[in-house]
């Protein structure tokens, strides 16, 4: 039988939270409702600043970030997840499409970059993709682990890596 607790654990691991930030409310809720149909949780804001503070209080475990925002340069929301200490994969949504503007992205700390216009499927398969890695890292740190009388949970931790 499952403990429920591990259960609502794991649960957790299939849902997950995305942080959108992007300012044409037309685009914002085309990505969020697809995003929702396709399971994942959204929190959509259009602004640098509306994403700080959400960055800064919530924990997200997806980011997409438009580039050109009416307070500032979405880029700046990934100095914000770094001091904050909250690793996120972080997906840039942009118009934005030359070479140096992606590699600029990517080298800014962003994880994957999507050129607008794009196909909703592509960017539901590279969130998917985002999650699957990430539920791995999770299903990884919360495997359960073994405790014997003779040694400490931290042993015991380290020996299931």
């Amino acid at each position: 039988m499952t403990h429920p607790a591990s259960k609502q654990t794991w649960q957790r691991v299939e849902e997950l939270r995305v942080l959108l930030v992007e300012d044409e409310p037309r685009m914002s809720k085309l990505v969020s409702r697809a995003l929702v149909r396709a399971g994942f949780a959204v929190d959509a804001f259009a602004t640098c600043a509306d994403g700080r503070e959400a960055i800064s209080l919530i924990h997200y475990d997806a980011a997409i970030l438009d580039l050109g925002l009416p307070d500032g340069d979405g880029l700046t929301l990934l100095a914000t997840r770094d001091s904050v200490g909250r690793s996120i994969p972080v997906l840039i949504l942009t118009a934005r499409d030359t070479i140096e503007d992606r590699v600029g992205g990517l080298d800014a700390g962003a994880d994957d970059y999507l050129v607008k216009p794009f196909a909703m499927r592509e960017l539901i398969a590279r969130m998917k993709a985002c999650s699957a890695d990430r539920a791995a890292h999770l299903d990884h740190c919360l495997r359960p682990a073994t405790l014997s009388s003779t040694r400490s949970p931290a042993m015991c931790a380290l020996e299931t890596t």
